[in-house]
């Protein structure tokens, strides 16, 4: 009969005590990137750039601050497609401000920002405020910075907070941000 060596049944143990304090410390940094993330205050812009994908109430956000004059005009990706039945709401609905819908090329945020940067030179803007959903703000905010020169606004619409999503827009953000670090330039 072979003896285990001293401290062996132990072992178990110690390792999901360290695999337990490093969720707590990945839930602890990731708290004010992807659950409290850095809003900016209002002020005028040149243009509500409402970034894509579901749930669709940033879409609302967006048209609710163009309506209440922060900006003349409203830029949405419509990175569900532009056949979205849902989208046109959004997109073919007159309103008394200009609203230009794109499909992102890709359909990352890295494309959305390059769209907002084609824009943006084409038509001066200089300030412009970014509407995303919770997790994704400060994400959003460093992917567009590197493609946009002038200033940004940041506005969180709401999004679930069950830990169950939680523990998944860690998981994506945290990937995303790997991917957007890799990448050059814009």
């Amino acid at each position: 009969m072979t003896a285990n060596p001293p401290g062996a049944r132990r072992r178990p143990w110690r390792v999901a005590a360290a695999a337990l304090v490093l969720i707590v410390l990945a839930a602890m940094a990731g708290w004010p990137v992807f659950v409290r993330p850095q809003l900016d205050p209002l002020r005028p812009a040149d243009a509500v750039v409402v970034l894509g994908g579901t749930p669709y109430e940033r879409f609302d956000i967006g048209l609710e601050l163009t309506r209440r004059h922060w900006a003349p005009e409203l830029l949405i990706s419509a990175s569900t497609g532009l056949d979205d039945p849902r989208m046109d709401r959004y997109c073919h609905t007159p309103y008394p401000f200009r609203v230009t819908c794109f499909e992102p090329r890709p359909w990352t945020t890295r494309g959305e920002a390059q769209e907002i940067r084609r824009l943006a030179a084409a038509k001066g803007w200089r300030h412009i405020i970014v509407v995303t959903f919770t997790p994704h703000v400060s994400r959003a905010r460093y992917i567009v910075d590197r493609c946009f020169d002038g200033e940004i606004t940041m506005v969180a619409s709401p999004s679930r907070t069950d830990p169950g999503f939680q523990a998944w827009m860690y998981v994506r953000q945290s990937a995303g941000y790997l991917k957007a670090f890799t990448e050059s330039g814009c």
